[in-house]
């Protein structure tokens, strides 16, 4: 594979055009917009700067990836030569499917076409195309230059082939690819959701606050970063999302999203990308305090 095409350029998107460009891939990054896309080739270029600070990349290395990036506002004109697909829209399923059936006309018929869905079932992505087999999820973890693990999802008619070629592929960006099966959530949400859900619950009954059920499972079971902030970081939305998938999915109460996340997503209280979460982020993520609804 040398000519990669990501769809989508926000956090993820910019994330994984990023991290192929760096492994000298040619990355066509696709979106809607040009602001988009300029927005993305910022947020790239400062990623890149981070890495060279910190003695992990060159500036000849950071001048290269970059070289490695175009970008395009039309789809089709961005995936008609790659070798391979990785769609990182919204986590939403409407949109998917659309994306998917376009790409499906668009790109070569040899192409991967790959999801970076966190939680949506591969094998009805899979299903509006004419190419199940070569239909996988590519689940990246954010932020995606930093993070070591790429979960490998086989849906229903994804062949052998395809997957031995993305396990390949993602051990070639120093990750460490795992297969999973396609069930909602695959391994990675459907064990981290019902956590952050069940944190949100011990918010809302009071049992204790934002920080201290932030430190109980930091110092308590050496998480890095607490529930509640990393659903802050995760994107409240995008946690609720993933709870609906599961519950509809399994049709378990116990993945039923807690009536405080809805409430913040309906007001618009999302975490670090609308300012305010369970934590207020007015001076920055690293200078994060509790939200003066949940200060004790």
């Amino acid at each position: 594979m040398k000519l990669i095409a990501v769809i989508g350029s926000g956090t993820m998107g910019n994330g994984i055009a990023h991290t192929f460009a760096q492994f000298g891939y040619q990355v066509n990054l696709v979106d809607i917009n040009n602001e988009a896309l300029e927005r993305a080739l910022g947020t790239i270029s400062k990623n890149l700067d981070r890495q060279v600070a910190k003695g992990a990349i060159s500036e000849t290395d950071k001048t290269n990836t970059l070289k490695n990036i175009n970008s395009f506002t039309d789809t089709k004109a961005g995936v008609e030569a790659a070798d391979l697909v990785v769609e990182a829209a919204t986590e939403n399923l409407e949109l998917k499917l659309k994306i998917f059936k376009d790409l499906d006309t668009f790109a070569k018929p040899g192409a991967i076409l790959a999801s970076n869905t966190s939680s949506i079932s591969i094998t009805k992505i899979a299903s509006v195309t004419n190419r199940g087999d070569k239909v996988i999820g590519m689940h990246f973890m954010n932020p995606v230059p930093v993070m070591k693990l790429v979960e490998v999802i086989r849906g229903y008619a994804t062949s052998d082939e395809t997957t031995a070629l993305v396990m390949e592929l993602s051990g070639k960006l120093a990750k460490e690819p795992v297969e999973v099966n396609d069930y909602p959530g695959f391994v990675a949400n459907r064990i981290l959701m019902p956590m952050i859900n069940e944190a949100i619950y011990t918010l809302y009954e009071n049992v204790a606050g934002v920080a201290e059920i932030d430190t109980v499972m930091k110092l308590g079971m050496a998480h890095p970063m607490g529930p509640l902030q990393l659903a802050d970081f995760i994107g409240l939305d995008v946690c609720l999302a993933i709870l609906k998938v599961l519950h509809d999915g399994f049709g378990n109460p116990k993945y039923a999203p807690c009536p405080l996340l809805v409430n913040m997503v309906i007001a618009g209280n999302k975490g670090i990308k609308s300012g305010e979460g369970f934590y207020n982020y007015a001076n920055g993520p690293k200078d994060a305090k509790v939200a003066a609804k949940f200060a004790k």
